[in-house]
């Protein structure tokens, strides 16, 4: 029997929760996990009781060609790292482990060099989650400390 990971298991998991993404552009997923139990989900979309980018049938970003990763402010959505975390207590996440899966629409394939963006590590971080775990290529994963996060911030202050 080829059982998974617990990685694999939790990324996987992550990947259906990204299935209820409302991007046009990207799909991400992510859950929150603390002894090996899932504490929270979250994919991206727009806020509750607001239009959707699937339902208007439009993504500004994509219509003023501004790249992944730039003018998060034009854009509709709340990432999925923090549906995850808003929808926990901050109880429950201290200690606990992120797992963050990204699919690109269009073409169905992994998003590549997979990051939360400044914000989202900022909302991570407050949220006492302790480690990121996303998938590397080919089939590995990559595990991030938000440990060195913050270590990284007190570093880049005192140039």
């Amino acid at each position: 029997m080829d059982r998974p990971s617990k990685s694999e298991y939790y990324i996987e998991i992550a990947r259906s929760v990204s299935l209820r993404s409302t991007c046009l552009r990207r799909r991400f997923g992510a859950v929150i996990v603390k002894n090996d139990q899932i504490i929270s989900t979250g994919y991206n979309g727009a806020p509750r009781q607001t239009a959707n980018c699937i339902d208007i049938g439009r993504c500004v970003r994509s219509e003023m060609n501004i790249p992944p990763g730039q003018n998060y402010e034009l854009c509709r959505a709340v990432h999925a790292e923090m549906n995850a975390v808003i929808h926990a207590s901050r109880l429950d996440m201290d200690g606990a482990d992120l797992y963050l899966v990204g699919t690109e629409v269009e073409t169905g394939r992994p998003v590549e060099e997979i990051m939360p963006c400044l914000l989202c590590k900022r909302v991570i971080i407050n949220a006492g989650i302790a480690r990121v775990i996303m998938p590397d290529q080919p089939k590995g994963f990559k595990y991030i400390e938000v440990s060195d996060w913050i270590l990284q911030d007190r570093t880049a202050l005192r140039v």
